[in-house]
């Protein structure tokens, strides 16, 4: 049974119900309903305003709701057991000077029954140098893995991670990946906030698209990538700018910048013909090829449809520039 299965056949973690939060005449989240299971990676995703730490205050307890109910484990979220529960926030500074086994250590001696501390240290990657080295000195990714070790060292059965891969290269990301994948395996509820689409796109089991605070779709990733996608695309990048001359292609296309170039709802046929147009007509270029919709495009797609259409796209794989249409 795959773990979303498994997943599904349990009660839910963390359950929000009509949850509103209100600020004077600024509503910063409007009606939101949402329950995390236990062994469920949960996706938060949405722009920068979106309301996405607002509700994370919500769930966790440390704000009050306007209207609407938050239960953790059937409890208020302020009288559940505090070391079942544990939360990584976005900004989190920590005593400076001491060193990351020291601070792993501190946090540790705050629960009953903590994990090891050199065991959480080897989960999130530090080493015994890094670890006894001071906070301060260590890279902005090692800081963040001594952050991760201390939202991990109390063994929670609901984590909540507040961008958790932010500063890490791509091999350490790629390691916190690896680590909520078995904290979900093991029956964690992981409520995950990013801006890396394949962040969330990997590692959740469903993703909730929060957009002037109203929780907008929600779904497994894969399911909303088919309903709101878009098209396969065939892409093009030329090694001269502006090389392409799109009213003599065989496809109707659109010019992204100088170079790159966008044909859509294309197929493998389409890519072989236009392979066929670039080589008569001399046209050097870089890279060919059909790319796929993924979460990013559903994450650009529907904040377009409430009104952020100007939104950069976040993570690794952005596209870059406006579209400018030439036909």
């Amino acid at each position: 049974m795959s773990r979303h299965a498994a997943a599904e056949s349990t009660r839910p973690a963390v359950t929000a119900t009509a949850v509103r939060k209100q600020y004077g005449d600024t509503v910063a989240v409007r009606d939101v309903s949402l329950d995390v299971r236990k062994g469920e990676v949960f996706g938060l995703i949405g722009p920068n305003g979106a309301g996405k730490s607002t509700l994370i205050g919500l769930l966790t307890g440390t704000r009050v709701p306007t209207e609407g109910s938050v239960r953790v484990f059937g409890e208020s979220p302020t009288a559940v057991d505090r070391s079942r529960m544990s939360v990584l926030p976005q900004e989190f500074s920590p005593h400076r000077r001491l060193t990351g086994r020291e601070l792993v250590s501190y946090y540790a001696g705050l629960y009953p029954d903590p994990r090891p501390v050199d065991e959480v240290l080897d989960r999130v990657g530090l080493d015994a140098g890094d670890a006894a080295t001071a906070y301060t000195d260590l890279s902005g990714g090692q800081q963040r893995r001594v952050c991760v070790g201390a939202a991990l060292v109390n063994d929670p059965e609901l984590l909540f991670l507040d961008e958790p891969t932010t500063g890490i290269d791509p091999a350490g990301r790629r390691d916190v990946w690896d680590l909520v994948d078995s904290l979900a395996d093991g029956g964690t509820a992981v409520v995950l906030t990013t801006h890396y689409m394949a962040e969330a796109e990997h590692l959740a089991d469903r993703v909730g698209l929060l957009t002037d605070g109203e929780l907008v779709r929600v779904g497994p990733p894969r399911d909303l990538v088919e309903r709101f996608g878009g098209e396969t695309r065939l892409a093009v990048r030329t090694e001269r700018p502006r090389a392409l001359d799109l009213d003599a292609t065989p496809l109707d296309g659109r010019r992204y910048g100088d170079y790159e170039y966008r044909f859509f709802d294309a197929g493998p046929d389409d890519l072989t013909a236009m392979l066929d147009h670039l080589d008569a007509a001399d046209i050097a270029y870089e890279e060919v090829s059909l790319v796929r919709p993924t979460l990013e495009d559903v994450y650009l797609n529907l904040a377009s449809e409430r009104g952020h259409g100007c939104i950069a796209s976040a993570g690794p794989a952005g596209l870059a520039g406006n579209a400018e249409v030439t036909r």
